[in-house]
């Protein structure tokens, strides 16, 4: 029978030492971001969309129609109203929406959709700009003279008809005005826009799945309805200076996403600007069949992306909240090698690999 050599202590401890450099190998592998690929001269820059010359504007709106055309991947068997490539994000955000609104998922599950979109809009339609975003704090006093909603044919599009039929929103201990629209959009490139899905009721507290009309079909026109009084009050200067001055992630997401709105009146930026644009964008499950969706989610990250550079050891990995819609005591903590689902879209995600946009693949920046 073969004996078995004994090893010296000199071979143990380099074995050990070469244990401890895989685990170490490993380890980094796991838990740090790769963005040794992503160098300055490959990073997009993602810019606002006053800053595009009116070309850029144009070709970037001629992609969205692009994917309104586009053939759907999901089954229409399975899910009727989606009828598009367009439509197969919408119901993306629908299928995710008691996860990712509301919960620890909100900021990095929206990262990955809206860049996504780019990709597709790049790979599918033949962009060659990146994703713009809207800068709020611009316009916030006359959205019909902003670049983005003047219905030129270089806008998102403008104000709907008016509709004397659309009411005051109210939450809470307060009362939004009605906007100045509220009927169908009749002008620029999104004026012949039909839209498939939804629309689904505002009361969050009694969804536990995805609630009727699921992903029926229901065609109808695109809506709008600007609303300077949102944006004044909740997508201002002030408050965006108070979100990049948070402490930390509890208070980023405190300012970021209030509904209800608080006694004081504080609604949140990112309701903020889902309210300033009528039905069609205050639609939590539904909102991306409204062109603006992708600009306002980039801004929302773009504001997340510049929080977290100001203080990398605290705030890169930041995370707080859980799976659940309106983080229920139930609810699974968020955690960095949580999942995340994109459907069709995308393979499961780890939370890990998008809290760096130079990492895991990402590699964009902003203006």
């Amino acid at each position: 029978m073969l004996s078995t050599p004994r090893r010296s202590p000199t071979m143990v401890r380099r074995s050990s030492i070469w244990l401890l450099c895989v685990l170490a190998q490993v380890a980094t592998a796991i838990y740090l971001p790769i963005s040794q690929s992503c160098t300055p001269d490959k990073t997009a820059i993602r810019r606002e969309w006053g800053e595009m010359a009116p070309a850029e504007r144009k070709s970037y709106t001629d992609a969205v129609l692009c994917m309104t055309r586009k053939p759907p991947r999901l089954s229409t068997a399975e899910y009727p109203g989606v009828r598009s490539r367009f439509d197969d994000f919408v119901a993306t955000h629908i299928n995710n929406t008691l996860h990712v609104h509301y919960s620890g998922l909100f900021l990095p599950w929206h990262r990955r959709f809206t860049w996504l979109w780019e990709r597709a809009l790049r790979e599918e339609c033949g962009y060659t700009g990146y994703l713009p975003y809207w800068n709020w704090p611009l316009w916030t006093n006359d959205l019909k003279k902003s670049p983005l909603f003047d219905c030129s044919e270089t806008s998102l599009s403008g104000d709907g008809e008016y509709n004397p039929d659309e009411q005051p929103i109210s939450g809470g201990n307060m009362t939004i005005p009605r906007g100045s629209g509220g009927g169908c959009v009749r002008c620029g490139p999104f004026k012949d826009l039909q839209i498939h899905l939804g629309p689904f009721s505002r009361d969050l507290t009694s969804f536990t799945e995805i609630p009727s009309p699921k992903f029926e079909y229901n065609p109808r026109c695109f809506n709008r309805s600007l609303n300077n009084f949102v944006t004044s009050h909740y997508n201002n200067e002030t408050i965006v200076s108070r979100l990049l001055a948070s402490t930390d992630i509890v208070d980023f997401q405190t300012v970021m996403d209030h509904w209800p709105p608080r006694p004081d009146g504080v609604l949140g930026v990112h309701g903020g600007g889902h309210f300033s644009l009528g039905a069609t964008m205050q639609d939590l499950f539904a909102s991306p069949q409204d062109p603006a969706f992708m600009l306002h989610h980039c801004m929302i990250d773009r504001l997340w992306a510049m929080w977290q550079s100001r203080d990398e050891k605290n705030r890169r990995y930041a995370l707080n909240g859980t799976t659940n819609i309106l983080n229920p005591p139930w609810g699974q903590p968020v955690m960095l090698n949580t999942t995340m689902e994109f459907g069709v879209l995308d393979r499961p995600r780890k939370v890990r690999e998008v809290m760096n946009p130079t990492g895991y693949g990402l590699c964009y920046t902003y203006t």
